[in-house]
């Protein structure tokens, strides 16, 4: 009887940190979604955060920003669900080889690269969905693909395009995944780690300050690779069915030539206004959460 009470304790040690890490990545998106509308339309040449606004709310209502809401949520339970987790359980998994020390740096960096990349597998379907669930009203409306919700999406993306289209663009996110988890995971733990044992700062005073920072490193880190993504994701054929990029390097080459380095940057104040904000809040809701959790004992 004391071996089978045992089981459960240990399958909630090993999925708690997958549980967590969707709860808090889900709750931020609620509050983040219509800044990340606004940066998708800029990145796809609306005009500047003002005027996509104010033409949002004229034209479209309010209920336009929140448009692909079904889809963020459901790439957080699964991008930021597998992400946190497996960050979580390698960073522990290090620790362990190095004799409960610290780790240095680039070992942090070394598992925020590989947990985003594993994230990013599991979560680039309903990336896809969420970028052309954003987009649509951009496109004419001869080309709108009109999806209702997330898995009204993925099921028209299978159907019409195979399987392997709900991958579409996953070498970018992959790559702009492990870019965005090296800034955020790698400084949030190093922040802290200085905020905490060198400022003497207190619990909450830390997590703010160290998401700030991760915030703001995931921002400069995946900018870059975010907008060859979405670029990537939301091209069309032409009317001889040519698509304007043969890949992500393509497009960066192609970016690079016509705009320069700083077209990759297109967006960065609300791009980081909005991923600074939801790596913050994302950090405090799994502090919050981990905390209730050791209150009530699970």
């Amino acid at each position: 009887m004391a071996e089978e009470k045992k089981a459960p304790i240990g399958v909630w040690t090993t999925v708690k940190p997958f549980v967590n890490g969707g709860a808090s990545g889900m709750l931020a998106t609620c509050v983040i979604q219509p800044i990340d509308m606004i940066k998708v339309r800029i990145q796809l040449g609306q005009g500047s955060a003002a005027s996509i606004t104010t033409n949002m709310l004229k034209n479209e209502g309010f209920g336009a920003f929140y448009k692909g809401l079904s889809a963020g949520l459901l790439r957080q339970a699964t991008y930021t669900t597998a992400r946190l987790g497996s960050f979580k359980l390698l960073t522990a998994k290090a620790i362990e080889s190095n004799d409960g020390k610290p780790l240095p740096l680039y070992q942090k960096a070394l598992c925020g690269l590989t947990a985003g990349a594993i994230g990013a597998c599991v979560g680039s379907p309903a990336d896809l969905a969420l970028i052309r669930m954003q987009a649509d009203n951009t496109l004419p409306l001869a080309q709108r693909r009109n999806y209702t919700n997330a898995f009204h999406a993925l099921y028209r993306i299978s159907a019409d395009e195979g399987v392997l289209a709900l991958w579409k663009g996953c070498g970018p996110t992959v790559v702009r995944a492990m870019a965005l988890n090296m800034g955020m995971l790698a400084s949030y733990d190093q922040s802290a780690e200085y905020m905490r044992d060198n400022l003497g700062l207190g619990e909450m005073s830390t997590v703010v300050g160290a998401s700030a920072v991760s915030g703001f490193c995931a921002a400069a880190c995946s900018l870059p690779f975010d907008f060859v993504k979405t670029q990537i994701q939301k091209m069309q054929p032409d009317a001889q069915g040519k698509y304007p990029y043969t890949g992500s390097l393509d497009c960066a080459m192609k970016t690079l030539k016509e705009g320069g380095p700083l077209k990759f940057y297109s967006g960065f104040p609300v791009y980081c206004v909005r991923i600074a904000p939801h790596v913050m809040m994302t950090w405090i809701f799994l502090n919050q959460i981990t905390k209730l959790q050791k209150k009530i004992g699970m």
